[in-house]
């Protein structure tokens, strides 16, 4: 018997600039880190369901970061899918690439200090990812959704979904423009970890 991965705790209307959303919460059990599916639109439909596996990013999101195209990448999907009428973001809650909050504060500095996001991961002991995506299949099961294209530029999070068990039909790039402060983080992401830049 597979082991639970998630609980559903509730579905609400989410009203924004963008469009009305139904914002989904799940708690994932052996963590207790809260994640929300973010919909519009019919998502039982037959056929893949527009997609974006989002990972929580508090300084671009929250502070407008320009280390990172966390919050573009954001909007431009929600911008999406309310334009196509339906479709969902998976929003975790694994900042830094699972590194968390405060330690993604650290390995900030250690950038300052001039290595890259990568290197500063290993510094502190951490994989350069340490996310987890079986949580999203999980999720994804709860709202009945078999296919997804999704949004972005990252490969090997192809991979590890579609592990998990969630089919995904086509990839659909997601980019944005580089600034002073994030272009040495893009190439980085672009060379090491294989993004489709």
């Amino acid at each position: 018997m597979i082991a639970k991965l998630i609980d559903f705790i509730e579905s609400s209307s989410l009203p924004t600039e963008i469009a009305t959303f139904t914002v989904h919460a799940f708690t994932e059990i052996n963590n207790e880190k809260d994640h929300l599916a973010i919909t519009i639109g019919n998502i039982l439909k037959s056929g893949p369901v527009l997609a974006r596996i989002h990972s929580q990013c508090i300084t671009g999101e929250s502070f407008f970061s320009l280390r990172c195209d966390c919050r573009f990448q954001l909007s431009e999907s929600l911008k999406r899918i309310a334009e196509k009428g339906t479709g969902i973001i998976f929003y975790l809650q694994q900042e830094g690439r699972g590194i968390g909050l405060s330690n993604k504060i650290r390995a900030y500095k250690l950038q300052d200090d001039g290595f890259d996001t990568v290197e500063a991961n290993h510094q502190l002991g951490f994989h350069e990812d340490e996310r987890n995506y079986e949580i999203v299949s999980a999720m994804a099961n709860h709202l009945k959704i078999k296919s997804i294209d999704l949004m972005t530029n990252n490969p090997k999070k192809i991979d590890a979904i579609e592990k998990s068990g969630l089919k995904i039909n086509k990839r659909i790039p997601i980019k944005s423009e580089s600034n002073d402060h994030n272009k040495s983080y893009l190439n980085t992401k672009a060379k090491k970890l294989g993004h489709l830049m």
